[in-house]
């Protein structure tokens, strides 16, 4: 696609969000970014580093009324959305709006790992009822996974000199038997991935996977090992125990619908039973389920 592109971009202050500001932010000549911003948010620093940038701010209720989301949303070529994962079903509204608001492109909030609706993960299920609405309306769309990323796939070392790049201390769980291949994406690069995926007319209407690596988990600690020169002590974690810790964490969930806590352990459970029991996040069963693919940095 040619000349510049109105890009409005929703949770731009989060992890995906930041990675995607900046890469467009990169490319003037292609792109004029916005960003949409929920009113309780419009204090926070983050917020206002993005005006330090020169980022055009709109700050939206995506609850409140209809009239001023299309008034927002007109003109915007591409909106995309990288909300948080407890409100994707805020997005619904938006979609709406965006039909109405002649959006060219609406990029929902996808940015996970491969994996089938229906029960299997309840993040999946949740953005998936947003595509469902994106498609009675018609909507232009382009749905982005990522598989998942590199910088919480790896082990920390007993030396403890990784440690400051790591979520979880220690870091050491292998999942049944360590052999399923992962796709896997630098946080740093989805925005770059995003940038070529909205600049090429042929995404338009698909689901797109990115990943610039497919290891399993028995590959990435034995490439820790080689490089650091240290043994790390693995915790193995059968099937059997994955798939009880998923029940659990799922029942646990729908017993306390509003507890933050709850839904984040099933989300993590969700994404445990989902890569490594199944299988699900692999370049085959993404193309099993119709995914064209962007490896690297190929355009």
């Amino acid at each position: 696609m040619t000349g510049q592109q109105r890009v409005l971009i929703l949770g731009a202050t989060g992890k995906t969000g930041q990675s995607i500001l900046h890469a467009l932010l990169k490319e003037p000549q292609s792109f004029d970014v916005e960003a949409l911003v929920r009113p309780a948010s419009v204090g926070k620093p983050e917020v206002q580093n993005l005006a330090a940038q020169g980022v055009k701010i709109h700050v939206v209720d995506i609850s409140g009324p209809m009239d001023q989301l299309i008034r927002v949303l007109t003109g915007v070529d591409v909106f995309i959305s990288a909300i948080d994962a407890m409100g994707q079903r805020a997005q619904l509204g938006l979609v709406k709006a965006a039909k109405s608001a002649g959006v060219k492109r609406f990029v929902p909030c996808a940015f996970i790992t491969v994996a089938p609706p229906g029960g299997v993960m309840a993040l999946r299920d949740s953005k998936e009822e947003v595509y469902q609405e994106i498609w009675k309306e018609s909507l232009p769309y382009t749905i982005i996974d990522v598989g998942y990323w590199h910088q919480i796939s790896f082990p920390t070392l007993p030396s403890g000199r990784v440690d400051y790049a790591s979520v979880i201390t220690p870091q050491v769980q292998i999942h049944a038997g360590g052999t399923a291949p992962n796709m896997l994406t630098d946080l740093r690069d989805i925005g770059a991935f995003t940038s070529l995926i909205i600049k090429d007319p042929r995404t338009l209407n698909k689901f797109v996977v990115t990943y610039s690596d497919v290891l399993s988990e028995n590959e990435i600690f034995a490439l820790m090992e080689e490089i650091s020169g240290e043994k790390i002590q693995e915790r193995q974690y059968a099937t059997d125990e994955i798939i009880a810790m998923h029940e659990g964490a799922a029942a646990n969930a729908r017993a306390k619908p509003n507890d933050w806590t709850a839904q984040t352990l099933a989300f993590i459970a969700d994404y445990t039973y989902s890569k490594y029991v199944r299988g699900d996040n692999n370049p085959s069963y993404a193309k099993y389920l119709r995914v064209p693919r962007r490896e690297g940095a190929v355009p």
